[in-house]
């Protein structure tokens, strides 16, 4: 598949700003790199909506690390293995769990705070998790964290924070072997701007609003591996798509999110027929992976009518203590944690692929980088090991930065130069009639969700596909310019998500195809990449 580039109206009145190092994206991952590529040159942090809009926020369970003296890396390590069936890059987990704990120390010393027990940082044990080693500040980990990292930031004189900058474009020169900066849409004002930087970090997040059903915020559009994949870089993995088991019910298109930390502390899964129904598919019930979990809870639901099942948090010792934005949130809903069960199911929530890098998080392209859940390392394999996500980005980001010297080398190219490389050419130009932005996403979401999600098989990739193509083709240029550009985005993601899983002839992991239903280790231990070339 190739993506045709264009740049229309971008001209000599185009502004430029210069800077040492641009980063796209304002979870986790952007702002630690941030923090600490600050100690070594200028940053801009460019952000398509509001520096509190990401994934990041919205974290519950907490940050994986073997912190405690009866943890190991080595025990975390062969976690991450098992849960990531067979595809994890064993040197990346190697990477990520004995960096992990040192970064941690230092989101703690940037003002992040967790739960304590007895003078001791209090540890949580999730899905999967062999060890009890999750830090979390109660149930708003992600909220807490990324409070601290923004104050940090926003005191920081040596990094300057735009918000409403929408990530159009990679810059790159004629051979696409590399970078020099981005163009973006300043949504305040209305017009172009171009970024000119030593080093281009994407930390964009996921894209889980291609889903009907997911857990990401509506800025979660996959715009940073969209940019980078028509830029020329490969994306790897994209077929492995984890789903939330559960997920509080309801027709929102960002749905609350019930931790796994629950589950973790007691809580029991039951089926409309008041049946603890985990027993019949794991030996470890309701901690076994997410994609085994929800898997589960898929197919209890194919024998009733309700579209959930339930989670009973009741048996949760001083549960909303524990879990108090969980409680709130419920109870705003009409349900009462402590006497009632909640009504779960699955939801998208986290793409293992991305853009693919290596544990120094440099793309194929010099002088652009990328980390969080927007780059793929291998770390997560198959299927991501809960908790490991924030971590990533932190771990991953610090690897980018111990590149500072080299990048510092690099030279930043002047207006003159942009103007001469890109005078033509950035996405595909559609035509004038057809449908609105608004109505294509409606529609892809449902595509995804019916046929692209929890259960795959053939005949409904294949027709997925064909409607996405026909999807593709037939959107109009339209006035609302974000809105047309995310789908733009999430369209060019949807394509490549279906045909990875269409190659893949087989079930691993967040990939499961019920016409493949088994792994096959004899000729699937491989990962798939796609370029746009």
């Amino acid at each position: 598949m190739i993506i045709t580039r264009y740049i229309e109206d971008l001209g000599k009145d185009t502004p430029v700003l210069k800077t040492d190092f641009l980063i796209v994206g304002t979870g986790i991952a952007g702002l630690f790199t941030a923090l600490k590529a600050s100690q070594h040159g200028q940053v801009i942090v460019a952000t398509k909506k509001h520096i509190d809009d990401s994934n990041t926020g919205l974290a519950q369970g907490g940050i994986a690390a073997a912190v405690h003296e009866e943890d190991s890396p080595f025990l975390h390590l062969e976690d991450t293995l098992e849960a990531g069936a067979g595809l994890c890059n064993i040197e990346a987990v190697d990477v990520l769990v004995r960096e992990g704990p040192d970064r941690v120390r230092e989101l703690i010393a940037a003002g992040a705070q967790f739960d304590m027990k007895n003078g001791a940082i209090s540890l949580a044990r999730e899905g999967a998790h062999s060890k009890a080693r999750i830090l979390h500040a109660a149930d708003t980990t992600g909220a807490a964290i990324r409070g601290a990292l923004v104050e940090k930031c926003k005191l920081n004189s040596g990094i300057e924070i735009r918000e409403d900058q929408f990530l159009l474009d990679i810059l790159t020169d004629e051979d696409n072997c590399e970078c020099f900066g981005a163009l973006f849409f300043d949504a305040k004002k209305g017009e172009r701007v171009i970024y000119s930087a030593r080093a281009v970090i994407i930390a964009t997040g996921g894209a889980g609003q291609i889903y009907k059903h997911t857990t990401n915020p509506d800025v979660a559009t996959g715009d940073g591996m969209s940019a980078c994949f028509r830029a020329g870089c490969r994306l790897t993995d994209m077929e492995f798509f984890q789903f939330h088991p559960t997920v509080l019910y309801g027709h929102e298109s960002q749905r609350f999110l019930i931790s796994e930390a629950v589950r973790g502390e007691g809580a029991i899964l039951y089926n409309g027929e008041g049946e603890r129904f985990m027993k019949r598919y794991h030996s470890l019930l309701e901690l076994a992976p997410r994609d085994i979990v929800s898997r589960a809870i898929w197919n209890e639901l194919q024998n009733t009518e309700k579209p959930y099942v339930y989670l009973d948090m009741t048996v949760i010792p001083d549960g909303p203590a524990r879990f108090p934005n969980i409680h709130r949130t419920c109870l705003e809903r009409g349900v009462d944690i402590t006497r009632e069960y909640v009504p779960v199911s699955p939801a998208a929530h986290f793409i293992m692929g991305g853009i693919g890098t290596n544990t120094n998080g440099e793309t194929s392209i010099r002088g652009l980088y990328a980390c969080g859940e927007a780059a793929c390392t291998g770390v997560h394999g198959a299927n991501r090991l809960a908790s490991n996500s924030l971590l990533e980005g932190i771990v991953f980001g610090q690897r980018i930065v111990d590149k500072a010297e080299e990048i510092m080398y690099r030279r930043q190219v002047d207006s003159g130069e942009i103007y001469r490389q890109f005078d033509s050419g950035w996405i595909f130009r559609p035509g004038q009639e057809g449908f609105r932005p608004d109505e294509v996403r409606m529609r892809l979401r449902d595509i995804m969700w019916d046929h692209v999600g929890i259960i795959r098989n053939e005949s409904g990739l294949k027709q997925a596909y064909l409607e996405i193509d026909s999807l593709y083709n037939a959107m109009h240029r339209h006035t609302d310019i974000l809105s047309y550009y995310e789908t733009i985005n999430m369209l060019i993601l949807a394509r490549i998500i279906i045909q990875a899983c269409l190659w893949r002839k087989e079930s691993r992991g967040g990939h499961y195809r019920s016409d493949y239903p088994e792994r096959d280790d004899m000729r699937w231990i491989k990962e798939m990449s796609f370029m746009n070339c």
